[in-house]
């Protein structure tokens, strides 16, 4: 499969709730880099992640624009994530079903067919204006 395809899989996998597809898409040394905190290496860590948003947030990514380079090794994604609220964390509002659309977007890099990096972002206060109505 080419980048671009990679990642459509990845992506699907994750509307499908399939965290184990995402997680067969990703290289063993995944470099995730999340729009707020430290990054992440390596694939224990990005799956304690998902399982931590697994657990705070029902999300269906909708509107993907996939975008990829001439080699197919660096994609990026434009998307609307369409969001629930279930579960606060520290720091953030508390959590009661609050549902949410947010504008976002992600790039990776694929390498040897499999998700070597991921960089995601969004605009973190504008998502915490959604969730304090």
């Amino acid at each position: 499969m080419k980048g671009v395809e990679i990642v459509k899989a990845y992506y699907n996998s994750f509307n499908q709730k399939d965290w184990q597809g995402m997680l067969d898409l990703l290289d063993e040394n995944i470099r995730h880099e999340s729009n707020q905190g430290d990054v992440r290496v390596g694939k224990d860590k990005f799956t304690a992640f998902l399982q931590k948003m697994d657990d705070s947030y029902e999300e269906t990514l909708t509107d993907m624009v996939f975008l990829a380079e001439e080699t197919g090794t660096r994609v990026a994604v434009e998307f609307v994530v369409n969001g629930i609220y279930k579960k606060g964390e520290e720091g953030l509002p508390e959590a009661h079903g609050q549902t949410y659309v947010l504008p976002a977007g992600a790039f990776l890099e694929v390498k040897d067919g499999k998700i070597t990096r991921v960089t995601t972002y969004y605009n973190l206060t504008l998502w915490i204006e959604l969730v304090s109505k």
